[in-house]
């Protein structure tokens, strides 16, 4: 049988009345399978996977993507909304929940067919057409990866309100026996102009149920969106300022015990001895658990078990880390880029030739630290093992369906047999995308039975012991012709990292050999914002101005040449320094010497520039005082979360381009707290405006391609404030260089 993804979208009238809509590969099962997990009853309308409208004509968008400030669920809402035509005061959001039916196989597809996950063409219609079904079977429910809105929202949440759409539409000529096209919708109303007619949405639903869905539902053209493109207020923010919104650090169950762990301080160490003895008399200690790498002590609250923990004597053995200093670490990652890549991008023309034919050629390398990711609420979960066999956990996970596996696998059940709430999350960028945490309160909830279980992390726990942005090297050579005009580019970086395309430069030069080496640190490494975005635009970006600066050319003027045959990314560029005064002398203010820098990034779909306006005081100490972000993202559903999202992931960036920097000392973290890992505070964060550009591209990504420009940017800045190329992250600067005439 052949069913297509529009075909499969799925009609029916619940025994409580309401009409349930969504899509999915296989309909049958899964509509039985999303209502046997939300139910139904004469109150409350069954629903598949994306829609619910109840007879009193209240609206309820289920959205299977998770909130950590990002805005994305009222996007997808506002999406599918607008294709619906519902009156946005009907409208609620419910998260979906941890089952199989709200697996994000419309990711996957996007991935897919956006070239993120270099799978050979050949290979994209039978993948595509088993994303669905892939996605259940891996429980790929996940938020991440710029995803949410360009993916989901476009291909399951705009077409399914429309198809609801045109089903109500039908149902209201059947009822009033009208032709159809004599109708229109407003405000989840049917309307009839030549009779006076109205009739809302709830009142059509037994008659819409027995209709056949379209088969290709009409979807409306940009100048018909009422909803989408509107700064409509996130209905998350009331809670989150009144206090009453729960993440996963507020969870409270009657008769709960409170965890707390001491990992290996090497990584892969594992726990050779402790003496539970010598901390049993302290207050509220209930009992050891011995964990992979890490003990953890229970007790009556988080503080007692902290405290407990911390004066627990515990010998650990082993580790891969053993003896690794940071030093050693980048000897070794230069000595492997000094030769050539092992593996590929990119390679047109003859590099080689080219640089032998060059007049000037330019060598530089670039290298930058493990980072942390630095949320502020720190790892955490809740579980109880019932004695039944059964389990229930609470947690902020960007894969809810992979926490459920986690705790399913780590108490030795089926996953079926576990109930996964997903709460908000005080920060994620990347670090709920893993499980740790949520397997070891599984773990420990296992070995005491029918008592609620809820483990903590402590700061210096989170940040030694994260899943940490790879640190890198990546080495470069440029060749430029008599005129100053780039006629080879040379890259070899190690650490190869998604998304495939983040080391690929948009500029017009005709030889390239882009590449990677296979060398990497014994430390363990995660997705951290922007991914490999967040490196290799720096790298890429602090390059090419070294060749503008090496051609004698203004670094704006240079690359917009080499991006005759991009439109969309000159567009962008020339905003940005348009908007930034770019050309114009900054205002002279004594005792600073003042610059300004320019980067561009394509990440996630979307193109992002960024100006920074800098100064450097007689510390020799950087201050970002102005930043201007410029961005094409196709076009918007939300104005205020895409310059929200501009301005946070800029700040985040900024704080790795400042700060951020986790250093290895025998194989161990050095940094433990904000005292010794900072992060940009209030005091210190610039004014960043933001420019976006609607030009009707496929939709962008808008919660990452904000941080890969800003250090880039600001490194290019304190070049042209002191003169000094800083070729490292954390930016600092050499205290004996004397003041430069400041520069565009």
């Amino acid at each position: 049988m052949t069913v297509s993804r529009r075909k499969a979208i799925l009609g029916t009238v619940a025994a409580g009345g309401a009409l349930i809509l969504g899509y999915s590969l296989w309909p049958y099962p899964q509509r039985e399978k999303a209502r046997a997990v939300l139910g139904h009853s004469a109150d409350n309308a069954l629903i598949t996977t994306w829609l619910k409208v109840a007879r009193d004509n209240k609206t309820t968008i289920i959205v299977n993507h998770a909130d950590m400030g990002q805005g994305s669920q009222t996007g997808l809402a506002q999406m599918l909304a607008d294709e619906l035509d519902a009156d946005w005061n009907l409208v609620s959001i419910l998260e979906a929940p941890a089952e199989e039916p709200f697996a994000n196989g419309d990711m996957i597809k996007g991935l897919l067919l956006g070239g993120e996950l270099n799978i050979p063409a050949i290979l994209l219609p039978p993948l595509g057409y088993l994303a669905p079904k892939v996605s259940r079977l891996i429980g790929l429910q996940i938020t991440g990866g710029s995803s949410s809105i360009r993916y989901t929202g476009v291909a399951a949440m705009r077409p399914a309100g429309a198809a609801a759409r045109e089903m109500f539409v039908s149902a209201a000529a059947l009822n009033w026996n009208v032709p159809a096209s004599q109708l229109t919708t407003k405000l989840s109303h049917v309307h009839h102009a030549a009779s006076g007619r109205s009739i809302p949405y709830g009142d059509l639903i037994e008659i819409a149920s027995k209709l056949t869905p379209s088969d290709s539902p009409r979807l409306k053209t940009p100048d018909q969106f009422t909803v989408m493109g509107q700064p409509i207020p996130r209905p998350d923010i009331p809670e989150k300022v009144n206090g009453t919104a729960q993440f996963g650090i507020d969870k409270r169950l009657e008769g709960m015990k409170y965890a707390a762990i001491k990992h290996s301080p090497i990584f892969g160490g594992e726990v050779e001895s402790f003496d539970e003895a010598a901390i049993k008399n302290m207050p509220g200690v209930v009992r050891v658990v011995k964990l992979d790498g890490a003990v953890a002590v229970v007790a009556d609250n988080t503080w007692h078990a902290m405290n407990a923990v911390r004066a627990l004597p515990v010998t650990f053995k082993g580790g891969e880390s053993t003896g690794l200093s940071a030093d050693a670490m980048y000897a070794g990652f230069e000595k492997a880029v000094a030769a050539m890549p092992d593996s590929d991008d990119r390679k047109q023309g003859d590099v080689e030739a080219a640089l032998k034919g060059a007049t000037t050629v330019v060598e530089a390398t670039y290298r930058l630290p493990f980072l942390a990711h630095a949320a502020m609420e720190p790892l955490n979960c809740t579980v109880i093992a019932h004695e039944d066999g059964t389990a229930e956990a609470w947690a902020g996970s960007q894969v809810p369906l992979g926490a459920r596996g986690a705790v399913a696998k780590a108490l030795g059940i089926s996953a079926s047999k576990v109930t996964y709430h997903n709460l908000r999350m005080g920060g994620g960028f990347g670090r709920r995308l893993e499980t740790d945490s949520i397997t070891q309160a599984a773990r420990i909830a296992g070995e005491m039975k029918g008592t609620p279980i809820k483990l903590t992390w402590s700061r210096e726990e989170d940040m030694q012991h994260d899943k940490f942005r790879p640190a890198g090297v990546s080495r470069f050579r440029g060749g430029l012709d008599k005129d100053g005009n780039p006629v080879a580019w040379f890259n070899c970086y190690n650490w190869k990292d998604m998304p495939a395309d983040a080391c690929l430069v948009p500029y017009g030069i005709a030889h390239q050999h882009i590449g990677s080496v296979d060398a990497k640190a014994p430390v363990p490494a995660g997705s951290w914002r922007s991914v490999a975005h967040s490196r290799h635009g720096f790298f890429t970006e602090s390059f090419v101005d070294e060749m503008a600066h090496a051609a004698k050319m203004d670094p704006y003027a240079f690359r917009k040449k080499l991006l005759a045959d991009l439109p969309r990314h000159r567009a962008v560029l020339d905003r940005a320094a348009t908007e930034a005064g770019w050309g114009l002398e900054l205002q002279p203010i004594t005792g600073l010497r003042r610059g300004r820098g320019i980067a561009l990034q394509e990440a996630f779909g979307s193109i992002t520039a960024h100006v920074a306006e800098i100064s450097v005081d007689e510390d020799n100490k950087i201050h970002v005082d102005r930043v201007v972000v410029a961005c094409d993202c196709g076009d918007i559903i939300n104005p205020d979360s895409a310059q929200m999202q501009l301005q946070g992931g800029t700040n985040y960036g900024l704080s790795a381009a400042l700060y951020g920097a986790i250093e290895l000392k025998d194989g161990k973290v050095a940094q433990s707290n904000f005292d010794n890992y900072e992060v940009v505070r209030l005091a210190d964060a610039p004014h960043i405006e933001t420019h976006i550009i609607r030009s009707g591209a496929p939709l962008g990504g808008l919660g990452e391609p904000g941080t890969p420009g800003i250090a880039p940017a600001v490194a290019n800045a304190v070049f042209a404030a002191t003169g000094q190329r800083l070729r490292a992250l954390p930016l600092k600067l050499e205290s004996n260089r004397a003041p430069q005439t400041a520069r565009l």
